[in-house]
């Protein structure tokens, strides 16, 4: 497989966003075209019709629930063209931590093609910043559990189906993202028996080790995490060459004894070093010399790990991946250099066709109609639609995006926070952001008692008069009761939505509740989504558990050792 060509990937992306409008035209009209015959389109009444005014005139803005009933007859068989003339033969699941349960989403080889597109554009901005040597990658990630619909189609999530496919794999060569792991490895049925063989690999290789990835952040700091608990193991098991007794899946043992032979020096060596180390800070760096970066999606709901990403990564330079979900991709880092917080993600037109609802009414209080790729206006925040070559249309992701400027032609965007309300009771309206920036403020409380929150989630309690807030903490020591009553009322004032604040006031919501969780929590949250099918990489703490999320509540609410209430107002 020929190496990618950096200056050739860049000047092919330079020249489509120079003429971004021409080329989202057509990639409507091959879109529309390739499923002109599909039931769906077909009853819209397009007609054959493959231009922008008659799809819109047509097509109506829909949600995952209004698609649902046509995904689940593909999940179960039905031959016919449904939304796609292709056959889907994969069905991607979300990650499923939102809803508590997974969503059906066709996939295709278009998906794949587009998602080798996105990694081989930003691969070039990035290499071009930070070169990248012949070496390796040590990446957390994990295949999860495939499955047969009632159809026969394979079921897996979307990173699954992407990791198993060959153009991945040529790409990845091309790219020279030879994994340290094996595929033993990244597809072993046992997510925590992964993880370790991924640390002991990375350790095996580790003057080789070019950057650190996963596909969300969330995976990388749990790794290290980790490692903080099993790195006696490790060095054991590369002092004697013997792998421990904790791997037990066949395949993934049999592949890594292969790998190990006994080697005291580099065992010492590992243990010299992590002896040395004050509280972890520079981990990253000193286990792995030669690492450039350290890479994987770091916005929206993994902000809030930044800063143990930066105590692990020491002085590295942190880069943000691409933008995209389940359901499609929509941009690339095409600024390596700029940090995870201000990272923007400019939009590939050729991928799919890209529509912006604006968030401001107009003078008259009246909602906008969505806007195209090109008419987007700096400063404003709108949310997307996307129609896909994998049977979407005019499909409502649910994600608010800032327009910070363009590309050429084509818009940067700055993911900003999921449009659905995470919390209200009342006339509040607050949103993931809202939630992280309320945390973000009171952790500096814990920060003076040299404490951190491993993790967090929210919860609308409505079986109290009024109802509250409930907030969990994982908190990685004991903090005192001032601190988490301090702690508790900087969060309720930390809130400042208008209608949060006038409810407070009036007592039509009732005092912010504080619940410390036991250490391990949300590591039994990860273990029960894993359980469901979902992949450990792939993996978001839900910020939000509401009535659909029983289970997790459930985990939750048995494991508080602590809590107390606002006094704020």
């Amino acid at each position: 497989m020929p190496e990618v060509n950096v200056e050739r990937v860049i000047e092919e992306f330079e020249a489509m966003t120079r003429d971004a409008g021409r080329v989202q035209q057509e990639t409507l009209r091959r879109i529309l075209e390739e499923n002109r015959d599909t039931e769906y389109l077909v009853s819209l009444g397009l007609n054959g019709r493959t231009d922008e005014r008659t799809f819109k005139a047509r097509v109506p803005i829909v949600t995952h629930s209004d698609l649902a009933h046509y995904i689940q007859r593909i999940a179960d068989g039905d031959p016919n063209p449904i939304l796609t003339g292709k056959p889907i033969t994969v069905i991607s699941l979300s990650s499923g931590t939102t809803q508590g349960k997974p969503k059906y989403v066709p996939f295709n080889e278009e998906l794949v093609d587009s998602t080798m597109q996105i990694f081989r554009t930003s691969y070039a901005f990035r290499n071009r910043e930070y070169p990248i040597g012949l070496g390796k990658a040590l990446q957390f990630v994990y295949g999860s559990k495939q499955f047969k619909t009632k159809g026969g189609l394979n079921a897996g999530t979307a990173t699954t189906n992407v990791f198993r496919s060959s153009k991945y794999k040529s790409t990845m060569r091309s790219m020279q993202f030879q994994c340290c792991s094996p595929d033993e490895v990244i597809f072993g049925p046992d997510f925590h028996q992964s993880l370790y063989c991924h640390l002991l690999c990375g350790l095996l290789f580790r003057d080789e080790v070019q950057f650190i990835s996963s596909t969300f952040a969330h995976s990388i700091i749990h790794a290290f995490r980790t490692f903080e608990q099993v790195w006696e193991e490790l060095c054991n098991d590369i002092r004697t060459g013997v792998l421990t007794c904790r791997i037990t899946v066949p395949s993934i043992r049999a592949t890594l004894s292969k790998l190990l032979k006994p080697d005291p020096q580099l065992a010492d060596l590992i243990s010299d070093k992590c002896k040395q180390l004050v509280n972890w800070y520079g981990l990253i760096p000193t286990l792995f010399p030669n690492v450039k970066y350290v890479y994987g999606i770091m916005t929206g709901s993994m902000e809030p790990y930044l800063a143990k990403m930066r105590h692990y990564a020491g002085d590295l330079p942190l880069m943000s991946a691409d933008y995209g979900s389940s359901e499609g991709w929509i941009g690339a880092n095409v600024n390596p250099r700029l940090p995870p917080e201000e990272a923007v993600f400019a939009v590939l037109p050729n991928i799919g066709f890209f529509e912006f609802i604006p968030l401001r009414e107009s003078h008259g209080g009246v909602k906008l109609d969505p806007v195209g790729l090109t008419e987007v206006k700096v400063g404003e925040e709108y949310e997307i639609l996307i129609t896909t070559f994998a049977g979407l249309y005019r499909y409502r992701l649910g994600d608010v995006v800032k327009v910070v400027g363009f590309h050429n032609s084509t818009p940067e965007l700055r993911f900003i926070c999921r449009r659905n309300l995470l919390l209200t009771i009342n006339i509040d309206k607050n949103t993931e952001k809202d939630l992280q920036l309320a945390v973000e403020s009171a952790v500096k409380v814990l920060a003076e008692e040299k404490l951190e929150v491993v993790d967090f989630t929210s919860h609308v309690d409505l079986t109290t008069d009024p109802g509250h807030y409930v907030i969990f903490w994982e908190i990685n020591g004991e903090p005192s009761v001032d601190a988490l009553r301090e702690s508790c009322s900087v969060l309720d004032r930390s809130f400042v939505d208008a209608g949060y604040v006038s409810s407070r006031k009036v007592n039509a919501i009732g005092a912010l509740e504080l619940r410390v969780v036991r250490k391990g929590t949300f590591q039994l949250i990860l273990d029960h989504y894993l359980g469901l099918g979902a992949a450990g990489s792939q993996f978001k703490t839900p910020r939000c558990v509401g009535p659909s999320n029983a289970k997790v509540l459930q985990i939750l609410c048995s494991n508080v050792v602590r809590s107390c209430f606002s006094t704020a107002y």
